[in-house]
């Protein structure tokens, strides 16, 4: 059964101003893994974004928004080998997930030279 579904696009020149600051962002909004994935990546500040509005899109789909938590490196993006994406929670995140019952969550990014996108659905 589905509980919740989010949608949320960034501008990729926000996050990588953001990015290029070196104000500490990265390492509060993102995983040690996802800063290594991006980093590695041809447009890194695409990925950023994508998976910036991937937590965004996540915290939508939860009914709660930021009142679930500001820790938003606990909530990870991750890739399979074939680059499939999926959400993989930690701390008060995952807490939240056993509670409620959250057994499922579908991510899917786009990003373009401009935007980036991400849509989640989280099944019970």
């Amino acid at each position: 059964m589905i509980v919740g579904n989010g949608i949320d696009m960034v501008e990729v020149k926000r996050i990588a101003d953001k990015i290029a600051r070196d104000t500490g962002f990265r390492e509060v909004v993102f995983s040690t893994a996802e800063i290594n994935y991006c980093e590695k990546a041809l447009k890194k500040a695409e990925h950023y974004a994508a998976r910036f509005a991937a937590k965004e899109a996540f915290l939508k789909a939860s009914g709660l928004g930021l009142t679930a938590g500001h820790e938003l490196h606990l909530i990870e993006v991750a890739s399979d080998s074939l680059g499939k994406p999926s959400i993989v929670l930690g701390g008060k995140f995952k807490q939240l997930a056993e509670e409620n019952g959250w057994n499922k969550i579908h991510v899917s990014l786009t990003h373009v030279a401009a935007f980036a996108m991400a849509f989640v659905i989280i099944e019970r």
